[in-house]
């Protein structure tokens, strides 16, 4: 995690989404005993909010351009590219992507590749997207004729879940193959989602993964969030995700 932007620190859990337009309450901050010094701690207040200003604005402008915009957020390597590969076939909604990755452009090649507009954000050394960051990438994305922006964050259970990067609902992906435990060991991330998708679910068969258990952990976090098992060899499933993105655009 970083060390001087504050995403390692916890934020209030009393539920709270980012579609809310909430602005974050730092007071937990003061408790948490890796901070100690008032200095550190208004240089974090100061990241942290202006971050959230930032988020604001960016939401102002997917929403000037009628675009709900969506946060996946998961592990690396647990099918977020792959689903958004795959996701066209079957809806008609349009969507583009702006994929944050630490370094190089594979993952927005992968999607133009399949005629998906996409924009790539290498991160360097920062763990997670930001609302700068992603502002940068608007002026790259041809807002006005999509229905859908996907904010692809980088590969990480822990860190994106504290930056608000201007987006309205956040998709977080747990795959079979990480175990029915990331659940429970990374609460503040599937606290933050609206939809949990269970990815990979055609390898079920091969690897010692409880749905029931993964689902258990999920609602005991987040009550009213709703869960998908989704495999892109499975087609009845992707359309259950394609629905739920057309039900959950905003104003739908």
């Amino acid at each position: 995690m970083c060390k001087d932007c504050g995403c390692s620190l916890t934020r209030p859990s009393h539920g709270e989404h980012s579609h809310d337009h909430e602005h974050h309450s730092h007071g937990d901050l003061h408790s948490n005993p890796q901070l100690n010094d008032k200095k550190t701690l208004a240089v974090i207040h100061k990241i942290l909010d202006k971050n959230d200003i930032e988020a604001a604005h960016n939401r102002e402008h997917f929403e000037a351009n009628g675009v709900t915009a969506f946060n996946l957020m998961s592990s690396p390597g647990s099918g977020k590219t792959t689903l958004l590969e795959n996701l066209h076939e079957y809806t008609d909604l349009k969507y583009a992507v702006i994929e944050g990755d630490l370094e190089t452009s594979r993952d927005a090649d992968r999607l133009k590749a399949k005629g998906i507009d996409a924009y790539q954000i290498q991160t360097g050394s920062a763990c997670h997207l930001d609302a700068f960051m992603v502002h940068g990438a608007l002026h790259h994305v041809e807002l006005k004729d999509l229905d859908i922006c996907f904010v692809e964050n980088v590969g990480n259970l822990v860190c994106p879940a504290s930056y608000d990067v201007g987006t309205h609902l956040n998709v977080v992906l747990v795959s079979v193959p990480e175990g029915d435990d990331k659940v429970e060991k990374y609460p503040v991330m599937f606290r933050r989602a609206d939809l949990v998708l269970i990815t990979k679910c055609d390898l079920l068969p091969h690897f010692d993964f409880s749905v029931d258990e993964a689902r258990a952990q999920v609602k005991k976090l987040n009550p009213e969030v709703e869960v998908l098992e989704v495999s892109i060899k499975d087609g009845d499933s992707m359309a259950q995700v394609a629905h739920w993105l057309k039900t959950h655009r905003k104003g739908a």
